[in-house]
């Protein structure tokens, strides 16, 4: 009768996380875990077990005193993460820590290092770290270019202002320009952005030679669902595009690293579509598994909203491309 075992449900963890972030360097804070314990060796962001009836933040805060002896001033929710491992279940919801005061120190004996984000996966962490990892190395904004018939001198010139803005993510996106127009708007996208370390992923699956050019793809949400696996190197940035909880976790499960869930406020493109509004944003997101950008009807503006609803950010077309 041990078949039995497998029936009864693991009760869920619920975990405090928090990445702390030393913004002036870009590095992060991290922890490893003691030998002894589940996961033991590995790398891990600081965080403990929320009490009954006790608050993420007020858990966040006294785990980190008690493990690190620092006390939080500022922190933003960054995401959550629902994880099964064979032995337990964890729920980790994850908050990024801007501001604090102490030094931070490892009171319970264990090893802690300060690590460039961008390298925090070189290092061996829990699987259900990846995400956290993806999310702290993606911007607040992602922009997608209009569909145009021309990529000109105009364009080129909009897309220069918000690199030299800050743009750190963008997505070529067009369905009527031939192969050649595509790959030689890209190849100069693509220097442009080599330039201000802004990662270029274009829309679809391009063909071979365009690898050299981009940094990732973006996929529809049909492309999506007829894919069984990751279908590139983790080399690549994977997102989607998805609409609903079905597609949001088939994005997960195959290895996408993030996701645009669309529309959350009425558009003027598709007027006809029924929006999620923000409370249901916060509802999809709660059970996604990886980092997702709000799209439809976005403004710069929308981003601390996003935020607060479990997001990564904005994903924005209009009110972007301009030029004077």
């Amino acid at each position: 009768m041990s078949w039995l075992k497998s029936t009864v449900p693991v009760p869920r963890l619920n975990i405090a996380v928090g990445v702390i972030l030393e913004q002036s360097t870009d590095k992060v804070l991290v922890a490893r875990r003691p030998e002894h314990v589940h996961l033991g060796g590995l790398w891990e962001f600081p965080g403990g077990k929320i009490q009954s009836e006790e608050s993420v933040p007020a858990a966040l805060e006294r785990e980190l005193q008690e493990e690190l002896h620092i006390t939080v001033k500022q922190a933003r929710p960054l995401i959550k993460v629902n994880h099964d491992y064979p032995e337990k279940s964890v729920q980790l919801d994850v908050w990024l820590v801007s501001s604090w005061s102490g030094t931070p120190v490892g009171r319970e004996g264990q090893k802690i290092r300060w690590v460039d984000k961008g390298a925090l996966a070189e290092l061996e962490f829990p699987v259900a770290d990846r995400p956290i990892i993806t999310a702290v190395n993606l911007p607040s904004l992602y922009a997608i270019t209009p569909d145009l018939l021309d990529y000109d001198q105009k364009f080129l010139c909009s897309f220069e202002k918000l690199l030299a803005s800050g743009l750190k993510l963008v997505q070529f996106r067009n369905k009527g320009l031939d192969k050649q127009t595509k790959s030689e708007i890209i190849k100069q996208m693509f220097e442009l952005c080599s330039n201000h370390h802004c990662r270029l992923l274009v829309n679809g699956i391009p063909d071979q030679g365009l690898f050299d050019n981009v940094h990732g793809v973006h996929l529809s949400s049909s492309e999506l669902l007829n894919l069984k696996s990751r279908p590139l190197s983790t080399d690549y940035l994977i997102a989607a595009s998805c609409h609903n909880s079905q597609e949001l976790e088939h994005a997960a499960r195959i290895g996408v690293d993030f996701a645009v869930l669309s529309p959350v406020n009425k558009t003027a493109t598709h007027p006809e579509v029924t929006p999620l509004g923000w409370d249901g944003f916060a509802d999809l997101v709660e059970q996604a598994r990886i980092p997702v950008y709000a799209l439809g009807g976005m403004r710069k503006s929308d981003i601390d909203k996003a935020q607060s609803s479990g997001g990564q950010g904005v994903a924005m077309i209009r009110g972007l491309w301009k030029c004077d």
